[in-house]
C-alpha cells in the first residue's frame, strides 16, 4: 500500500490527515553543493515537500545510456531531502515542458521521422519504457514504500493541452506500476479549456495548474474529479522571460492572497516555483506560438528564493500565510548568502573559433544539427561562390535558431529564426570566395507541436537562385572550452571575430557572484570550466549568476565565447543581479 493516499477530500500519509505544501526546485538548475542549502530554506518557509521534474534528455543523452553524476545525481538530492525531512513529489515525464530544452524529450528521437512523439505509437512507448527501465532502478530505494522521501510521481506532464490519447497515458501509468512504483500517480494539468477532460486518467488522482482564480480553478478540478484532495499541481507565482522581452514579475503581496485563498480552501498545493536556479549551459528551451521565441539562461522565475538562494518578498509573504494554515518552523528566516567583493576581469589571451572546426561531413548541400547527431551548440557550414557580384543569398526552410554568415571571414550578416528570416542581401568579393554560415541552436521548443524542430540549416542554399552546392557541415558541440583551443595573447582590446577570450581573477574566500559584460555583444560563458549559459546584450537579463561553489580560492579562470565582437577587454564581477527591467 502506498504512503501517501487519498480520502473522499484529502491526503493520508501512512494513515494520518496530510496536506502537501510543496514547492518546485530543480536540482538540474542548481549546483549540486547547493542542494542542501535550497532544501533547508525550503524548509524554513513551512513546507514539507519539494517537486521536481526529470529531464529525460540529460539523463539519457545517448540511447541506451544513464547519467547520474554531477547535476544529474539525483539519488543525491533524495537522499539530502530526506535528511531535511521534506518528502519529494517526482516528475519524470516523459515530456516535462519547464521551459527545458526540447521539453525534456532527447533530441535524438528525430532521428526515426515517422515517429509521434507523447502518443502511444509504439516506436515512442517503447523508448520511453526502455528509459524507465534506465532510471528506475536507481530510484526506487528512494520511494516511500522502501523508506525514501518520494510519496508521489506524476504521470506525463499537462497532457490535456497536448492530445488525447488516453491509451499512451494508460500505458505510462503500467510502465510506471510494472517497474515497482507502488506510490500515487498524479497527472497535472490546466484548468482552463478541455485540458483538464483530456489529460485526466481514471484511477489517478488529477491535479491542476494555475495561478489566479483560485476558487474558479478548484471548482473546474472539482467537477473533473468529483471526490479526492484538491490540489494545485503548479501555483504559478512568477513567470520566465525570453530575450528580447520584459524581466517578468508577480507583486509579493497578489501571489500570498491566492496562495491563502487556496490553502483556506483545503487544497494541497506546489508553489511553481519555490526556486527557479539557472539554465546553466544550454538547457533553456523556447517557445514557438507564431514566433521563435528562446527563453533566457536565468530561471529566477521571481519565485521565493532568488536565483542566487536568497530569500525574496515572497519568501516572507509565503512564510506568513503558510504559518495560518500549518506549523512553519521556529528558526530565523535565513539571511542573503556572502557575494564577492565587485571586481574587474581582464581578458587577456583569444583563440578564434572558426578555425576550430574539424572533421567534416561532406555532401551537395548543408546537413541539419540533428543529422550530425548534435543536441545543442553550433554548426558550421563551408562552401564557395561561383562568381563575384552583389546578390540574395536564400536559405530555403530557414535557419535553426541564428545564423552568421562570412564571406572570405568578414561578417555578412545575420539571420534569425525569430525574425522569419530566410533571405540575406551580400556583396560576394570574388569568384571562389569562402562562404562560411555559424548556425547556433538557441534552445529547443519545449511546448506545443513544434516540439522536434530541426536545427542548423534546413534546406538548400542559392544565391540569387543558383545553388550553392558542395558544404562542409562541421559539428561544434563545445559542451567545454577547447582543450586544443589555441590561446595567444591578445594584440588587440576589441575583435570582431567569433572567438574564446580568457583571463583569471583572484579570490580570497569563494562565495558568490554575477558577471556582467558590458561592451560585449552575445555568446557563453565559464568559469573554472563550470559552464555558466548564455548572455546576450539584446536583454533583459544583463548578468550571469556565479555559484560560490564554482569558485576557488586563487586564481580563476573566466572563459568567453564571443560570437560578434567585444568593444572592451574587460568583464566585471559584481554583487547584485540585473535580470532587467520588471514587465509593466
Amino acid at each position: 500500500m502506498p504512503a501517501l493516499t487519498t480520502t473522499s477530500d484529502g491526503f493520508l500519509l501512512h494513515g494520518e490527515p496530510f496536506r502537501i505544501l510543496s514547492g518546485a526546485l530543480h536540482y538540474f538548475r542548481v549546483h549540486p553543493d547547493q542542494w542542501a542549502d535550497r532544501l533547508r530554506k525550503a524548509r524554513l518557509m513551512g513546507l514539507n515537500t519539494v517537486e521536481t521534474y526529470i529531464p529525460w534528455n540529460l539523463h539519457e543523452p545517448e540511447p541506451g545510456t544513464l547519467v547520474l553524476d554531477g547535476l544529474l545525481d539525483l539519488p543525491r538530492f533524495l537522499r539530502l531531502a530526506a535528511a531535511e525531512g521534506l518528502y519529494v513529489l517526482l516528475r519524470p515525464g516523459p515530456f516535462i515542458c519547464a521551459e527545458w530544452d526540447g521539453g525534456g524529450l532527447p533530441h535524438w528521437l528525430a532521428t526515426d521521422p515517422g515517429i509521434r512523439l507523447r502518443t502511444s505509437d509504439p516506436r515512442f512507448t517503447d523508448v520511453v519504457d526502455r528509459y524507465l527501465d534506465l532510471l528506475l532502478p536507481p530510484l526506487l530505494p528512494h520511494l516511500a514504500a522502501s523508506g525514501g522521501p518520494v510519496i508521489a510521481v506524476q504521470v506525463e506532464n499537462e497532457y490535456g493541452a497536448y492530445g488525447d490519447d488516453i491509451a499512451y497515458l494508460e500505458h505510462l501509468e503500467r510502465s510506471l506500476r510494472s517497474r515497482g512504483v507502488g506510490e500515487l500517480l498524479f497527472t497535472c494539468d490546466q484548468t482552463d479549456g478541455d485540458h483538464l477532460k483530456n489529460g485526466v486518467l481514471p484511477g489517478v488522482l488529477a491535479t491542476g495548474t494555475f495561478g489566479s482564480r483560485v476558487d474558479r480553478s478548484l471548482a473546474r478540478l472539482r467537477e473533473a474529479q468529483p471526490e479526492g484532495p484538491l490540489m494545485c499541481g503548479e501555483f504559478w507565482i512568477g513567470w520566465f522571460d525570453h530575450w528580447g522581452g520584459p524581466h517578468h514579475g508577480r507583486d509579493a503581496a497578489d501571489a500570498a492572497a491566492d496562495l491563502d485563498r487556496l490553502l483556506a480552501a483545503g487544497a494541497s498545493v506546489n508553489i511553481y516555483m519555490f526556486h527557479g536556479g539557472t539554465n546553466f549551459g544550454r538547457t533553456n528551451g523556447a517557445n514557438h506560438h507564431h514566433t521563435y521565441v528562446p527563453t533566457v539562461t536565468s530561471y529566477d522565475y521571481d519565485a521565493p528564493l532568488t536565483e542566487s538562494g536568497d530569500p525574496g518578498p515572497k519568501y516572507h509573504a509565503f512564510r506568513e500565510v503558510i504559518a495560518r494554515h500549518a506549523p512553519v518552523p521556529d528558526e530565523p528566516v535565513p539571511a542573503p548568502s556572502p557575494k564577492l567583493p565587485p571586481a574587474t576581469v581582464r581578458l587577456t589571451h583569444r583563440a578564434l573559433l572558426l578555425p576550430l572546426a574539424d572533421r567534416p561531413v561532406h555532401a551537395p548541400d548543408p546537413r541539419s544539427a540533428d543529422d550530425l547527431g548534435l543536441r545543442a551548440g553550433y554548426t558550421l557550414y563551408r562552401t564557395t561562390a561561383p562568381a563575384a557580384g552583389t546578390g540574395l543569398l536564400h536559405f530555403t526552410g530557414g535557419v535553426g535558431d541564428r545564423a552568421q554568415v562570412f564571406l572570405d571571414g568578414a561578417p555578412a550578416g545575420v539571420l534569425e529564426r525569430e525574425r522569419r528570416e530566410e533571405t540575406l542581401p551580400v556583396r560576394v568579393p570574388r569568384a571562389g570566395a569562402v562562404v562560411e554560415v555559424l548556425v547556433e541552436n538557441m534552445g529547443r521548443v519545449n511546448y506545443g507541436p513544434r516540439i522536434g524542430a530541426a536545427k542548423g540549416l534546413l534546406g538548400p542554399v542559392t544565391l540569387d537562385g543558383t545553388p550553392l552546392r558542395g558544404w562542409d557541415s562541421y559539428a561544434l558541440p563545445l559542451d567545454d572550452v577547447p582543450a586544443t583551443a589555441p590561446f595567444a595573447p591578445a594584440t588587440t582590446p576589441t575583435c570582431a571575430e567569433p572567438a574564446f577570450h580568457r583571463g583569471t581573477f583572484e579570490v580570497t574566500a569563494p562565495a558568490d557572484t554575477f558577471l556582467s559584460l558590458p561592451g560585449w555583444t552575445k555568446g557563453e560563458a565559464w568559469v573554472n570550466g563550470f559552464h555558466l549559459g548564455r548572455y546576450w546584450n539584446r536583454g533583459p537579463q544583463r548578468t550571469l549568476y556565479v555559484p560560490g561553489p564554482a569558485l576557488r580560492p586563487g586564481a580563476n579562470d573566466l572563459v568567453l565565447l564571443e560570437l560578434h565582437g567585444t568593444t572592451t577587454p574587460e568583464a566585471h564581477l559584481t554583487d547584485a543581479p540585473d535580470l532587467g527591467p520588471a514587465a509593466s
